[in-house]
C-alpha cells in the first residue's frame, strides 16, 4: 500500500468548518436546530429558471461536452447583465468563460495567474475558501484586516496600502462574504490603487454584489478609471438567483488573460452542467428574478437577528447572508461557544477558524435559511448559553 501521506500543498488547508459544523447540525436529527451555519437558503430561484431547467433534461444538446467554455446562450445573457448593471461593456465570444460554479471560476484565475511565491491580498476575514485555493496554487495569502465597529466593518486603508510588495501580483474582494462588509468608493478607490501601483490583478467575487441593504448601491470596481484591463470577475447564479445547486458561475476579464483562463478552466473541470445552462441564462434574463423581494426578507431577518443579539459584540452586515459575533469580547473561543450554542441552545453556528489571521475570534451567523418565525426569540437561548 502506498505511504500515507499529506502532500506539501495541502499543509497550510485545515478545511473551512462548515462541514464539520453542518455535519453535526444534521447528527442531531432535531428540527428544532436553528441551522445558522451554512450558505443556503429557503427562497426560491426564479420560476422561469426552473421552467427551463426542467425542459433542458431532454434536449440532446445538453448532455454534450460541448461547447467547452459554455452555451452561448449563457454567456450573452451574462454579459448583457454586467453592462446594463455595471455600464462596462465585454464581447461575450472572447471576455466571458463559464464555470462550474463561482468558487471553481476563483480556482481557474489563480491557476492562470500565480506562480509559486507571488504574493495576493485578501481581507481579513475572508471566505476560507478562498485562502485555501490561493494556498493550492501556491500563493501566499496577505491579509488586510476589515475593522469591526457598531455601524459595521470597514478596509484598514493604511494597512492596504502597507500590503504591497514587489511580489503583489493579484487583490481579492469578496464583498459581503462573510462578513457582510461592503466597500464604500473611497475603498474601492484605494483598491484600485494599489493595483494599479503594483500592477496587479483584481480578482472581483461578485457572487453576492447585489445583496445590499439599507438602500446602498453597486460599485463595480472595472467601472472605476484604468480598472477594465485589470479587474477579473467571477460570478454565480448561487447567491443572487438562489440557484445553488445549478453550479453554475462565470468569468468576465479582459481579453488579453482570458485564454489563458480558458486553458485552465478545461484543463480543470473540462465543461459545465449543461441541463443548467438554460435555467441560469433564463433567471439572468428574467424581467425580474426575484432578488428585491428575496432581499426584503433577508434584511429583515438580519434585523431580528441584530435585535435579537443587542447587547452582544456583534458587526451589522451591509449586504450578503451573514453577520459575525466576537466571541472572544466575551471571554469564550469561537469552538467552545460553537459547541454550547449547539448542545445547550439548539443553534448552529460556524466557527471561523482559518477564515484569516484575525478570524478565529468570530462565530458566523447565517440569517438566509431560517424563517423569521423561528430566529425570533434566538437572543435569550443563546445569551443563556454562552453566560452572558
Amino acid at each position: 500500500m502506498p505511504r500515507l501521506t499529506k502532500v506539501s500543498r495541502l499543509k497550510n488547508i485545515p478545511g473551512i468548518g462548515v462541514d464539520r459544523m453542518g455535519n453535526a447540525a444534521d447528527d442531531t436529527k432535531d428540527p428544532e436546530v436553528l441551522r445558522l451555519e451554512n450558505l443556503d437558503t429557503d427562497i426560491s430561484p426564479p420560476a422561469i429558471a426552473i421552467q427551463v431547467t426542467k425542459e433542458a433534461i431532454g434536449k440532446d444538446e445538453n448532455n454534450s461536452y460541448l461547447p467547452f467554455l459554455g452555451q452561448n446562450e449563457l454567456r450573452r445573457a451574462v454579459i448583457d447583465r454586467i453592462s446594463r448593471l455595471n455600464h462596462v461593456t465585454y464581447d461575450w465570444q472572447t471576455e466571458c468563460i463559464i464555470s462550474a460554479g463561482g468558487m471553481s471560476g476563483i480556482l481557474n484565475c489563480l491557476l492562470a495567474l500565480l506562480e509559486p511565491g507571488d504574493e495576493v491580498i485578501v481581507t481579513d476575514p475572508v471566505y476560507a475558501g478562498i485562502i485555501n485555493r490561493i494556498r493550492l496554487c501556491g500563493g501566499v495569502p496577505i491579509f488586510v484586516p476589515l475593522i469591526p465597529s457598531p455601524s459595521g466593518w470597514r478596509l484598514d486603508l493604511q494597512a492596504l496600502a502597507k500590503a504591497a510588495s514587489p511580489r503583489t501580483r493579484m487583490i481579492v474582494i469578496s464583498p459581503g462574504m462573510p462578513t457582510g462588509h461592503v466597500l464604500n468608493l473611497a475603498e474601492w478607490e484605494a483598491v484600485a490603487h494599489l493595483a494599479q501601483q503594483t500592477d496587479a490583478w483584481l480578482l472581483y467575487d461578485a457572487a453576492m454584489e447585489r445583496i445590499l441593504y439599507d438602500n446602498r448601491s453597486v460599485l463595480h470596481p472595472a467601472s472605476l478609471p484604468n480598472m477594465r484591463e485589470r479587474t477579473i470577475t467571477v460570478g454565480a447564479a448561487t447567491k443572487e438567483l438562489r440557484m445553488i445547486g445549478w453550479r453554475v458561475g462565470w468569468i468576465v476579464g479582459p481579453q488579453s488573460i482570458m485564454s489563458n483562463i480558458g486553458l485552465v478552466s478545461i484543463a480543470n473541470v473540462v465543461c459545465q452542467t449543461g441541463i443548467s445552462m438554460g435555467g441560469v441564462a433564463a433567471g439572468l434574463n428574467a424581467p425580474d428574478d426575484g432578488l428585491n423581494a428575496a432581499l426584503k426578507i433577508w434584511q429583515e431577518r438580519r434585523d431580528i437577528l441584530l435585535t435579537e443579539m443587542h447587547g452582544l459584540p456583534v458587526i451589522p452586515p451591509h449586504g450578503g447572508w451573514s453577520l459575525l459575533l466576537d466571541t472572544e469580547a466575551i471571554g469564550i473561543y469561537s469552538q467552545e461557544a460553537s459547541d454550547r450554542l449547539l448542545k445547550e441552545a439548539k443553534i448552529a453556528a460556524t466557527p471561523m477558524i482559518g477564515w484569516g489571521d484575525s478570524a478565529s475570534r468570530y462565530l458566523r451567523f447565517v440569517f438566509s435559511n431560517e424563517p423569521k418565525e423561528r430566529l425570533k426569540g434566538i437572543g435569550p437561548r443563546l445569551k443563556k448559553a454562552l453566560g452572558v
